[in-house]
């Protein structure tokens, strides 16, 4: 009997134990943070939805533009040549086409009918911050608080204007020149890796090239862009789109990848 008694208090030991270790284990892989480095805005798409697939949290969003099952990471992307042709992967649901469409109408113009926003308007109105930042650096190369700020204090509530509403992706453009080059470094709150990211960071290297080519026609200088540097706390594949990510990143295509990344070294 006390034989038994032994045992049993030895099965409730060792379920406490293992519960503890698993409280630990959960804690070590919740909120994953994962830096990447990519040689231009093609890798940077193809590392990411690697890095997801691969590495990414369990997250079901419950409240949001959809609400699905999701693989996400926090995740910054350091992409060292994003000026390197072609800005897309020949893999990505977008190409330049679209991406320059996409970067005049919704990066660089102002407000757009039937449009409550877009990442433009917020830039050019009502103070036009594109304007001011290009005026800024005119006047001064060594500074840091050219800030463009998307996201506005009333962004924080579901409703506005008794509508539903739905804050910016992209929050912020930082800005910096350094080496004669423009650096920009943006943070998204929530981003699309599959779809949004591709067109994303394309169209912000094409509206760095505008900036740039601003800046030197204006103050007849010779800078240049440089690095683009992106923060995301839910860089996130959703579920509807895991079989497309899955296939794109069988191990036949990661080969050619690495073979092509390697050519670009050469």
């Amino acid at each position: 009997m006390r034989a038994n008694c032994v045992f049993s208090e030895y099965i409730d030991i060792e379920k406490l134990i293992l519960k503890d270790v698993r409280k630990r284990l959960e804690c070590l892989y919740l909120m994953k943070y994962v830096p990447i480095q990519a040689f231009d805005c093609p890798d940077a798409w193809h590392k990411s939805l690697s890095e997801i697939w691969e590495n990414g949290d369990l997250f079901e969003v419950k409240y949001g533009s959809e609400c699905s099952d999701t693989k996400k990471l926090n995740l910054s992307i350091e992409i060292l040549h994003p000026e390197n042709r072609p800005l897309v992967h020949d893999k990505a649901p977008c190409d330049m086409k679209y991406v320059q469409w996409y970067a005049l109408r919704y990066l660089w113009s102002g407000t757009i009918e039937d449009e409550t926003y877009t990442y433009g308007s917020r830039l050019r109105e009502p103070i036009d911050q594109i304007e001011g930042l290009i005026k800024r650096y005119l006047e001064e190369q060594n500074d840091r608080q050219a800030t463009l700020s998307i996201r506005l204090p009333e962004d924080i509530k579901k409703r506005v204007d008794n509508k539903r509403h739905a804050p910016p992706c992209l929050s912020i453009i930082d800005t910096e020149i350094l080496d004669n080059k423009l650096h920009l470094t943006c943070y998204f709150r929530s981003w699309d890796a599959y779809a949004g990211l591709p067109a994303n960071i394309a169209g912000i290297q094409l509206l760095n090239e505008a900036i740039v080519s601003e800046i030197n026609k204006k103050g007849n200088f010779d800078f240049q862009t440089g690095k683009l540097v992106f923060h995301s706390k839910n860089c996130h594949i959703y579920e509807r789109q895991f079989r497309i990510v899955k296939d794109l990143l069988k191990p036949e295509r990661k080969t050619r990848h690495k073979l092509y990344e390697r050519m670009r070294k050469m």
